[in-house]
């Protein structure tokens, strides 16, 4: 069950390699299109030295397009693949809510109760202690970093303190 593509040469001729190479890219989507193969039409053109790739991709009701224009077609075509990817990826997310929403709701309308979920994990996180830094200072290594609080020693205090990113963009304290 793989892609069904079809290729259209506008001033450049479609060879063996560009087919191989497209349909190598299209092959990393395979696991996205699970349910029902789509069909692909790429097009590639060359005006001016710019190597212009769209590709058109049928799917269930859906259309996804791209089009990308670089210097070498190789290129333009993988960006456009790349760019069909985020489309199915974002399209397949939005089918699969939807699909979860509806179960969920159902569950609830005839009354069955939803299976207990499982008991949470503590997951264990060293951090290395660093040298003393005012809420200030913590605020900008909050923000440097990928963590949603921080754990320090105050400068002023020398007592230990937790910064946190608040959902309203602010930061909270926590002082022991």
């Amino acid at each position: 069950m793989g892609i069904k593509i079809e290729f259209t040469g506008r001033h450049i001729e479609v060879t063996e390699a560009l087919k191989k190479h497209a349909a190598g890219q299209f092959e990393r989507l395979g696991p996205l299109f699970d349910s029902k193969p789509p069909k692909a039409n790429v097009t590639i053109e060359v005006e001016r030295g710019r190597h212009r790739s769209e590709i058109n991709m049928h799917w269930r009701n859906e259309n996804l397009s791209a089009t990308s224009v670089d210097a070498d077609m190789y290129q333009s075509l993988s960006k456009s693949v790349a760019k069909i990817e985020k489309q199915a990826r974002k399209l397949k997310e939005k089918v699969v809510d939807k699909a979860h929403r509806a179960r969920r709701s159902l569950s609830k309308a005839v009354g069955e109760s939803v299976p207990p979920s499982r008991q949470p994990k503590i997951v264990v996180s060293k951090m290395k202690a660093k040298k003393p830094v005012t809420p200030q200072e913590a605020a900008m290594l909050l923000d440097a970093g990928k963590e949603n609080f921080l754990l320090f020693r105050d400068a002023d205090s020398g007592e230990i303190s937790l910064i946190h990113k608040r959902p309203d963009g602010n930061y909270g304290l926590v002082q022991t």
